[in-house]
């Protein structure tokens, strides 16, 4: 077992950890939670049929991993509506140029808040599909959806996140215009 933990870990560290950094919005919290993942998963790995793929069978406990941690605090709802705050803990690149990166956190923060204003399950699937790169097949495996329910939650959810967008930076332009006329 310890060489398939290794191999799991070289794998689907970095992913795990974004995944549940993402979630909690907590360095801390994130690193305590993956420790909780990797002890379910030495525990159950003997149990593992590969009816999926061992990365959705990871992400599914990652995610059970976080609802219970929510679910915990008696207000894992609220929290994960918090957890997307955009104003702190960005990943950037920094290799563009300072312009581009300012431009690119901005659209960051923008994303972030917008994220914070979806649905549950909307933010799930923009999470994995979209932060995660998991493909249909295997957001649906980690959620236990049909396949078509998160091609529908996607759909909806990449809709809202637009429409939310689009408020956010005409609320944006607006106010740069206010700024302008009081200087």
């Amino acid at each position: 077992m310890e060489k398939q933990f290794y191999e799991i870990y070289e794998k689907y560290h970095q992913n795990l950890f974004q995944f549940l950094f993402y979630m909690v919005k907590s360095r801390e919290q994130a690193e305590d939670l993956i420790q909780e993942v990797y002890i379910r998963i030495l525990k159950s790995y003997h149990q593992f049929e590969n009816r999926s793929s061992e990365k959705t069978w990871i992400f599914s406990i990652a995610k059970h991993v976080a609802i219970d941690f929510f679910r915990k605090q008696k207000r894992w709802k609220h929290q994960l509506s918090d957890s997307f705050d955009g104003e702190t803990n960005l990943i950037s690149d920094h290799s563009p140029l300072p312009e581009d990166i300012a431009l690119q956190n901005e659209s960051i923060q923008i994303m972030y808040r917008c994220l914070d204003k979806c649905k549950l399950d909307q933010r799930l699937v923009l999470i994995l599909r979209y932060i995660q790169s998991l493909s249909i097949q295997e957001t649906a495996s980690v959620l236990g959806w049909s396949e078509g329910k998160v091609k529908t939650t996607q759909h909806r959810a990449l809709k809202t996140i637009r429409s939310l967008m689009q408020s956010e930076i005409e609320k944006g332009e607006e106010n740069c215009g206010k700024i302008r006329l009081e200087r």
